[in-house]
């Protein structure tokens, strides 16, 4: 199962918003003139922003000579790479054999209902991101969510709605502090 990492709107930055590309100018300069150095400047970006905005594409084309097409066609090909902002959690739902086979469809169903979002988006407030991955490497744990680091098994809908309730509501009183 692939996210829609392109196409979605939901969770991109407003247009009027600038992205200052000056962040690149240092991670430009370690690698502009090493051989192999497309992924590790998209790695760098993607470090920096939490995404490739699409103006980076045109500053490290302009500034290396890497073609733009040869960046895209390698950031969308890997899953690693996010063309869109994401929120401050991102929530991988494992969907591989093991989870699959104990339900995690309505574990995820549960939690994007709550969220309001569907598959590969963003929430409203910038906080959660929830992407289907095809394995987490937990099967005895099925089913698996990861949150960040941190590992969440034998789940159902009620306590994945818990653990993340929870991870909203400490998010709450952070903000009022």
């Amino acid at each position: 199962m692939r996210i829609q990492r392109v196409i979605s709107k939901k969770g991109q930055r407003a247009e009027n918003e600038p992205v200052d590309l000056s962040h690149l100018d240092n991670l430009i300069s370690k690698y502009k003139n090493k051989k192999g150095n497309l992924i590790p400047l998209l790695q760098g970006t993607q470090e920096i922003f939490g995404y490739i905005p699409h103006e980076a594409f045109n500053k490290i084309a302009e500034e290396t000579g890497l073609k733009r097409s040869d960046m895209f066609g390698v950031a969308t090909f890997y899953a690693q790479f996010r063309l869109m902002p994401v929120g401050k959690h991102i929530i991988k739902m494992c969907h591989g054999t093991a989870c699959h086979v104990l339900n995690v469809t309505a574990v995820t169903e549960s939690l994007l209902d709550y969220l309001e979002i569907k598959d590969g988006e963003t929430t409203s407030d910038k906080l959660f991101t929830l992407e289907a991955v095809a394995c987490v490497g937990c099967c005895s744990l099925a089913p698996v969510m990861m949150i960040g680091e941190e590992t969440y098994g034998k789940l159902n809908p009620k306590e994945a709605l818990k653990i993340v309730k929870g991870i909203k509501r400490n998010e709450t009183l952070e903000n009022k502090s």
